[in-house]
């Protein structure tokens, strides 16, 4: 298994020499789209609460508890906005959904696309593999762009076998 260096948000990250970084285009914008509603339903659900009579009685509690619940849906619906690919002379920088990892050009064996599959995945020498998620077939040119530069990079920094 490669040596990967892992760091957490509010620490300094580990090299500011990156040439290259990517983020998904359509998967952003449908996720603010979709947290947008969320929020805008479980705002207006929690507000229209206490004006029927169902039999039920709620209170302003009950109320803060569904805008809440709302905030909680929007905010994990943006968690898929996270995901970004950065790449330079310290290695490859994959940022998924949770942590961020950075993967030596040593360990990097290459990038590829696999048929049908909605994200890219940077190939490791020990036959492992990490998806990227911030290269998604949904961005069509984008992210072919995104691979072909990826491969440049991995040329240039990569030792020869």
């Amino acid at each position: 298994m490669p040596v990967v260096r892992t760091w957490r948000r509010g620490t300094p990250e580990p090299a500011t020499g990156w040439e290259f970084e990517v983020r998904p285009r359509r998967a952003i914008r449908t996720a603010v789209v979709v947290a947008i509603v969320i929020l805008l339903a479980f705002t207006a659900g929690g507000l229209l609460l206490r004006t029927g009579s169902t039999g039920v009685n709620f209170r302003v509690a009950d109320q803060v508890a569904m805008i809440l619940i709302g905030v909680l849906g929007a905010g994990a619906v943006l968690l898929l906005t996270r995901p970004r690919v950065r790449a330079g002379a310290p290695g490859v920088a994959v940022r998924n959904i949770l942590g961020d990892q950075v993967y030596p050009w040593a360990y990097v064996r290459g990038a590829s696309f696999p048929d049908r599959k909605s994200w890219a995945r940077l190939e490791l020498v020990d036959d492992d593999y990490v998806p990227m998620l911030a290269i998604r077939s949904n961005d069509k040119a984008h992210a072919a762009d995104a691979i072909e530069r990826l491969r440049e990079l991995g040329a240039r920094y990569s030792a020869p076998d």
